[in-house]
């Protein structure tokens, strides 16, 4: 049986929440802390199991939805991995799509025809102390988890995918194979 220590639940008329930084809720054998599993049979529309929306009516800032794992234990992750967020679409047994389907969709549109700022549908941040060297870290890591495969790694619009004008490439972007090989991807300023 799992160990839990609880406090209970806090609840304001600003919202609830389990524990705090000062005193979180604490586990000491591997468990799901909060779940919902639910089924749905409807032939239309959406089902979501949480739907949540957060409106900024001012300059405030801050984020719908963070995930934030922290690992403090020497050799964490053994025979394991530790990810700040998990997000999966499985298609089993009979199922098919016959629309989209994604693990992850990170849209973002508005209505507003000059929004300003620095935006993007996915922005991918490195956030280390200084003073390392970070030669096994990238941006973006592709796999192959199970026996089938991938091979394509991009499935862009026709629009950004243009033939080639110009004759030499000034630059290179590096990647790094699973093995630890560099590539470089030849880039340019012209076109």
């Amino acid at each position: 049986m799992a160990t839990t220590t609880f406090s209970g639940p806090v609840v304001s008329q600003n919202g609830f929440s389990t524990g705090t930084s000062a005193s979180p809720l604490t586990v000491t054998t591997a468990q799901n802390i909060d779940s919902a599993y639910a089924s749905t049979s409807a032939t239309s529309g959406d089902t979501r199991l949480a739907y949540d929306k957060l409106t900024f009516t001012s300059t405030g800032s801050g984020e719908t939805l963070r995930a934030y794992s922290v690992v403090t234990g020497a050799g964490a992750a053994a025979a394991g991995t530790i990810n700040g967020a998990h997000i999966s679409l499985d298609i089993d047994g009979s199922g098919t799509i016959s629309g989209a389907g994604n693990a992850l969709r990170a849209t973002l549109g508005g209505t507003s025809t000059n929004p300003g700022g620095t935006i993007a549908a996915i922005q991918a941040d490195s956030n280390f102390a200084s003073g390392g060297t970070w030669t096994n870290a990238s941006f973006i890591r592709c796999t192959n988890s199970g026996t089938g495969t991938i091979a394509n790694l991009f499935n862009l619009p026709a629009a950004m995918v243009v033939a080639r004008t110009a004759s030499a490439s000034s630059h290179t972007i590096k990647i790094v194979d699973s093995a630890g090989t560099a590539y470089y991807l030849l880039a340019s300023t012209a076109q």
